[in-house]
């Protein structure tokens, strides 16, 4: 049976194939352009590798997109479109993806891409450094390569989400020739990234610009487009908004502009303020708890700090309306959201009574706990964020500390468990079985960033996780997501505070920006000046 029939990249081949299938586009493919032309944007803050897998932070993914590619691309509703699988069939028990490549692909240094790097990338590269795709990997019972350019991918059951794991940032494709037999993490290859995407890495100056230029042998005809792209790295806020403002950049993205500054470029007639682009990744940011320090092993005090915050206040006062109050694990757009969730309440009296309930008396200055907290690197935004956290925790007793460092470290000492509390924010990928659960079960406490660092742990929320896993029918799995739902929120393992909206703010004649479900986060192969 075929899950999608055959999708082309053409804009005929895939009317066709969506007639086929009784189904209409999900949406129209991006407009041809014209050659030419250097797009300058900026990188915030400054990656520390550009390899995918090897490192899977925000501003990696920005950038490393254009150097790699994955073997699906999706639409903002989520539907698969071709990239390095130009089509693919699903077997009648659903258990058995056939993916054919595209013919002609070449890596950056003229080796050809075929079956075996899919399979090395995802059974070996991913399986070992991606600690979200590593527990759906491991469904994979067989991974064959019947011919070069197809590849057979059998799950031990069936699993419904499962082609939305091929997306570039969760799972990339690299070359089987440089890293097989190499330590992953520090080959050399890390140094100078070679992939299939529409750019290749050509230099990197630390701490002032990336560059990337056009792959002349890229697999699609015509194009990339542009001649090349320069992400250029600029710590301070208001220089980043100030080239933006002067045209020395033409594109920024995610954190780069602070929210404070996004009414005044709304007004400015050459530019676009669009907030699409992101339904792949649904962002949502929490205050990130470790539950082997006390008292936050307490569910009492995790639910006191929650208490304390104003969600409402953040949304508008910090963010400026970019966003929405989260109201438990899953944000509001992803699959199997449970609907009838409240918003998270704002009361201090009650904050202080279950502090008190806890044990936790104020000492003589009305101290009643210190505990310390990592800022996040990424802007000043969420430098702010931290201070209203600490001067809103100071209201019922509770000592923020707060510890600066930069992106890297920040990532280290979070996958090392050494912080208290800190910021972060994860991508749900558009279903609660790859983007939330890795939070939350007992199975993905490793000391890796992005897994269940914090240490929770509840049998019934592993038990409700794999049950939905599992499920092949929908409604199994919204039943047992609505239920983990309503767990989480009563222990709150971690303080959610907002679906982040992030802005993505470029220069008019720049097309096809946000035509994909993850805008910035693509390859950019049809990106052009008008």
């Amino acid at each position: 049976m075929r899950s999608d029939q055959r999708h082309a990249v053409s804009r005929r081949a895939l009317l066709a194939a969506s007639a086929l299938a009784g189904l209409t586009p999900a949406f129209s493919l991006a407009e041809t352009g014209k050659k030419g032309g250097t797009l300058n944007t900026i990188l915030s803050p400054e990656p520390p590798v550009l390899v995918l897998g090897v490192n899977n932070q925000g501003p990696t993914i920005i950038a490393a997109s254009k150097i790699f590619q994955g073997l699906l691309r999706f639409s903002p509703k989520l539907d698969p479109l071709p990239g390095l699988a130009k089509s693919w069939e699903l077997s009648e028990d659903r258990k058995t993806y056939t993916f054919h490549l595209e013919s002609g692909v070449t890596f950056h240094d003229g080796s050809p891409f075929a079956a075996d790097d899919v399979i090395f990338s995802v059974m070996k590269f991913n399986m070992e450094l991606a600690p979200r795709a590593r527990a759906i990997l491991q469904m994979i019972t067989d991974a064959t390569a019947p011919d070069p350019l197809t590849v057979k991918l059998t799950l031990s059951a069936p699993f419904e989400p499962f082609l939305l794991m091929f997306d570039v940032s969760a799972c990339v494709m690299v070359s089987k020739k440089i890293y097989e037999g190499t330590d992953y993490r520090n080959a050399p290859a890390n140094q100078h990234p070679i992939g299939t995407g529409p750019f290749q890495f050509a230099e990197w100056q630390r701490g002032n610009f990336i560059r990337m230029t056009r792959y002349e042998k890229y697999w699609k005809p015509d194009e990339p487009y542009l001649d090349e792209i320069i992400y250029r790295i600029v710590p301070d806020s208001q220089s980043r908004s100030l080239a933006l403002e002067t045209g020395k950049v033409q594109l920024t993205a995610a954190s780069d502009i602070e929210p404070f500054d996004i009414p005044r470029f709304r007004a400015k007639p050459n530019l676009t303020v669009s907030t699409a682009g992101w339904e792949y990744f649904s962002p949502l940011s929490w205050i990130e708890i470790i539950h082997r320090v006390k008292p936050l092993d307490d569910a009492r005090v995790r639910q006191a700090i929650s208490l304390t915050i104003d969600r409402d206040f953040l949304v508008q006062k910090l963010w400026f309306g970019l966003g929405k109050p989260a109201t438990g694990p899953a944000a509001s757009t992803t699959r199997y959201y449970d609907p009838a969730l409240k918003p998270l309440p704002h009361d201090t009296r009650k904050a202080i009574a279950l502090l008190d309930e806890a044990g936790l008396k104020p000492n003589a200055q009305g101290v009643r706990v210190t505990l310390k907290h990592l800022v996040l690197p990424y802007g000043e935004i969420w430098a702010r964020l931290s201070e209203y956290l600490r001067a809103s925790l100071k209201q019922v007793g509770i000592e923020l500390v707060l510890e600066t460092t930069d992106a890297g470290a920040w990532s280290q000492r979070v996958g090392a468990w050494d912080y208290e509390t800190s910021i972060n924010f994860l991508y749900q990928f558009g279903d609660p079985t790859l983007g939330v659960e890795r939070s939350y079960v007992s199975s993905n406490i490793k000391k890796v960033t992005f897994t269940n660092t914090g240490g929770y742990s509840n049998p019934k929320v592993d038990e409700l996780f794999a049950r939905a896993r599992a499920a092949g029918d929908p409604a199994e799995r919204e039943r047992a997501f609505f239920e983990v739902q309503a767990i989480l929120v009563e222990e709150v393992p971690q303080i959610w505070l907002m679906e982040l909206a992030f802005p993505t703010i470029y220069d008019k004649k720049l097309q096809n920006i946000t035509e994909y479900g993850t805008g910035v986060q693509s390859n950019f192969d049809d990106v052009f000046f008008a």
